[in-house]
């Protein structure tokens, strides 16, 4: 009988061992790449004296994201698309949607369909840039590739320290530069 199971359990010299398949791994470790790149953002915006909050579903409902791994319905989908912080400092508030992206491209066609956080902000963690572009940039066609200039830096609406952005930037470096 062909075995269907995503993890096989097996017993080796008393011990239980998990024998897990490659999809499995990659998902895994894209998760991992995400949870990295998002503390990088929080952590930047904490030294720059926001407010950070985590809001995206893995922080919401902790756990949720390995029960809703293979399930398709809105319910699943609408928590899926929760914005991962929330950065306030003074009287503005933003939704934050953190990527990381080896390939340093992220464009409105990425986004799920009907995503309905048209106020939220997508930024872009890669190996040698941290980009951002607002839910309308990417709606009328903007788009973060390796040449776009369109870094978090130049966000007007942030205010962000250059000189602790630099240090942010060579944080991302050092944690993917082997990715």
């Amino acid at each position: 009988m062909a075995e269907n199971w995503k993890h096989r359990k097996i017993w080796k010299d008393g011990f239980r061992k998990m024998i897990i398949d490659e999809k499995d791994i990659k998902y895994r470790e894209g998760m991992i790449k995400g949870r990295i790149a998002e503390t990088l953002i929080e952590e930047l915006f904490l030294r720059l004296g926001y407010n950070v909050f985590r809001y995206g579903m893995e922080n919401t409902v902790p756990g949720i994201m390995e029960l809703l791994k293979d399930i398709r319905s809105d319910v699943a989908s609408d928590i899926r698309r929760m914005p991962d912080l929330v950065v306030q400092k003074d009287n503005k508030v933003y939704f934050v949607e953190v990527k990381f992206r080896a390939n340093e491209q992220f464009r409105f066609s990425d986004l799920p369909k009907g995503y309905p956080y048209t106020n939220c902000y997508f930024i872009v963690v890669s190996k040698k840039h941290i980009k951002c572009l607002s839910y309308n940039e990417l709606k009328e066609g903007e788009e973060i590739t390796p040449d776009s200039r369109n870094y978090l830096g130049n966000r007007k609406e942030f205010e962000l320290n250059k000189n602790v952005l630099i240090d942010f930037c060579n944080f991302a470096v050092k944690f993917f530069d082997n990715v």
